[in-house]
């Protein structure tokens, strides 16, 4: 990608740590060996179906977007074998997380990339996505540092594009002026309707719900998550 191309991407795309604690010997044998095999390779063009991506057969496609460690996405990919799943996560160490438990227990209905989600979303082909995933993101609490939260109208129309007619995006949140600022900007697409007749509806967890370590300190430490449902139209 161009300078010119990555400065025009530049409230549109992830931002935060690359890297943490420096990886041990195996996790970076797991990172030259196995990520490479599991890599979406986005200069190549996109197959028109999606399905293709994946060693095993599967119904549709879903991804998830900053999948930390990989807890949910390991947990949703052997809880829906029919579905095959891009998991997306920029951060190293999270990456080297996820291929230590996919060496231990492989999945042939994952795929990843270790980079901008959105350059995966602007890959796409138009409605071929089942589903879209966004849980517990950076809320980049200071108002001045709102605009880089991954919610946003630039966002949101790409999600638009690659979800099918009655997709799902997803959004999980402790922090409240987020779970607002999504609302909003949900509410203020044309493409997105919230799926929710009750308190109940964002209070309960999703259907096999895992949990996940971030979300556990956020209850320890007395915060609540919200789980918003966005259809698209």
């Amino acid at each position: 990608m161009s300078d010119e191309m990555k400065k025009s991407r530049a409230t549109e795309a992830f931002f935060g740590r690359r890297h943490g604690k420096p990886l041990r010997p195996h996790q970076k044998m797991l990172r030259e060996g196995l990520l490479p095999e599991l890599l979406i390779d986005l200069n190549e063009p996109a197959p028109q179906d999606l399905r293709t991506l994946f060693a095993a057969p599967v119904e549709n496609v879903r991804m998830e977007i900053g999948f930390g460690g990989g807890e949910h996405l390991m947990h949703e990919a052997g809880r829906t074998p029919q579905s095959g799943f891009i998991g997306v996560e920029p951060f190293v160490n999270g990456m080297a997380k996820m291929l230590g438990t996919l060496h231990e227990k492989p999945l042939q209905n994952i795929r990843l990339y270790d980079d901008d989600a959105t350059e995966v979303l602007d890959w796409l082909p138009d409605n071929s996505l089942s589903g879209i995933d966004l849980f517990y993101p950076d809320p980049w609490h200071k108002k001045r540092h709102w605009k880089r939260r991954f919610v946003s109208q630039k966002n949101l129309d790409r999600f638009a594009r690659v979800l099918k007619s009655g997709g799902r995006f997803r959004f999980a949140s402790d922090i409240e002026s987020y779970v607002n600022w999504t609302l909003q900007h949900c509410d203020a697409h044309e493409a997105f309707a919230w799926q929710a007749s009750s308190s109940a509806d964002w209070k309960t967890p999703y259907e096999g719900w895992p949990g996940t370590r971030y979300e556990a300190k956020a209850f320890r430490e007395g915060r609540v998550g919200a789980y918003l449902t966005f259809i698209r139209r």
